[in-house]
């Protein structure tokens, strides 16, 4: 694979990720993760005698986002993957990986001592295994190179390391540099999507179109880089004039059932179809229909085995098969029932951010419709919002309140999105 040289603020970056940490944050596609590639490799190369590491959440991510491109930038006599021993070669130089997705984590590398170490997201391994992490680089000359997404300004990551860089190379270009006690060996690089000078000349639409794809708070942090807080309403382009659709055109694929399960509050069910729309001449997915039980309201509980019957049933007066049943990962016994009553289920991917960023995303480009007969869908949504006290703590999270429907129409669309993506194109949205 051809790399071309580094320009702009890749390359400045490049010659200053000097420090004994340098984290490259920023926007998705800015180029700051090749930037990162190459700066490492280029440390691989020269390093000091001693033990590498590379990290991200999962050793999967860690493979399809940094060690692929790493095996095709080098070619197989350069760089080679051990698939299962945990190691990878890079010009003769043995680098250990590791996942990092849990506070367990730490005892993978606890006692080892580092001469340098290569972090993917970094905001999303936790601060146990970065501190356990910065505490090995104790080898004369060792650095260590890291990535991130921005996310919550009081995460963390921003709050006890960002924000006391000693250089900080800023969004708008600007090299700043800091003294002071406080102030840490790490150089901070801040990246917008328009940083990627080779992207803006090779697909100029590309880019305009992933800037359309993201509203509100996403557009802020994976467009333009910032690290703001997560407030107010959740689905802010939320509009039931432009979203809420009196018939649904015909539904060439039944995608999904989403089910949020519930014993003693409301239990829902949402039914996400793929259809095509003769108006806006693409297809869209609609959340078609919707079943709900509220135990509260109708002053009477249902087994599990009540609800199989009655979803069953619902499905048979529609003449309706999905592909999937996707279900609430907690209702263990309920996707045993639906089992036994020959309705095989899969958990939900309950990634609750990553499903909210992208139903905003839908939403927002006009692709994701609601029939008007998903009335709980339609009630909830407007009263979904932010944690503010989470917020203060770092984290996004959404009030835990009146949030069925929308948790079950997340489920559908987000766990399904492998079945969608190729008819539902939002890279492409008007």
């Amino acid at each position: 694979m051809a790399i071309t040289p580094l320009e702009g603020k890749g390359r400045r970056t490049a010659e200053l990720c000097t420090a004994r940490i340098n984290i490259l944050e920023g926007s998705i596609r800015s180029g700051k993760t090749l930037v990162s590639i190459l700066r490492w490799l280029r440390f691989v190369r020269t390093a000091p005698p001693g033990n590498l590491l590379m990290v991200a959440k999962t050793e999967r991510t860690l493979q399809r986002n940094i060690i692929d491109p790493i095996l095709a930038y080098l070619g197989p006599k350069r760089a080679r993957h051990v698939i299962g021993s945990g190691e990878l070669w890079i010009c003769g130089r043995r680098v250990y990986l590791a996942g990092a997705n849990n506070e367990l984590a730490q005892d993978k590398i606890r006692g080892l001592t580092l001469v340098g170490a290569y972090v993917d997201e970094a905001s999303l391994v936790p601060e146990s295994f970065w501190i356990m992490l910065t505490g090995r680089l104790s080898e004369p000359g060792a650095q260590l190179f890291a990535t991130t997404n921005p996310d919550n300004p009081g995460h963390w990551l921003m709050r006890d390391w960002l924000s006391r860089a000693s250089l900080w190379l800023t969004g708008d270009g600007q090299t700043l540099r800091f003294d002071g006690p406080d102030r840490l060996d790490l150089h901070r690089f801040s990246f917008r999507l328009d940083d990627n000078l080779w992207l803006l000349r090779s697909n100029p639409s590309y880019v305009e179109q992933l800037k359309r794809e993201y509203l509100g708070l996403w557009y802020k942090r994976f467009i333009l880089g910032e690290w703001v807080i997560a407030d107010g309403a959740i689905y802010s382009m939320w509009d039931p004039v432009r979203h809420v659709v009196p018939t649904l055109p015909p539904i060439d694929r039944w995608i999904g059932l989403g089910v949020d399960y519930a014993t003693t509050a409301a239990f829902a069910a949402l039914l996400l179809g793929l259809g095509f729309d003769p108006e806006q001449q693409r297809h869209r997915l609609y959340l078609a229909r919707e079943w709900r039980w509220d135990s509260r309201r109708e002053r009477r509980t249902m087994t599990d085995l009540d609800y199989s019957r009655a979803l069953r049933g619902w499905l048979d007066t529609m003449s309706v098969r999905p592909e999937w049943t996707v279900v609430d990962p907690s209702a263990a016994s309920f996707s045993e029932q639906l089992g036994r009553d020959g309705v095989p289920s899969t958990d939900a991917d309950n990634a609750v951010v990553d499903g909210i960023r992208l139903m905003s995303s839908l939403l927002g480009a006009g692709l994701l419709a609601v029939h008007e007969s998903c009335t709980g869908w339609i009630d909830e949504v407007t009263g979904y919002t932010w944690d503010p006290k989470a917020a203060l703590l770092g984290a996004d999270k959404p009030i835990k309140a009146r949030d069925h429907s929308l948790d079950a129409g997340r489920y559908v669309v987000k766990t399904t999105e492998g079945i969608w993506r190729p008819w539902v194109n939002l890279a492409l949205a008007a």
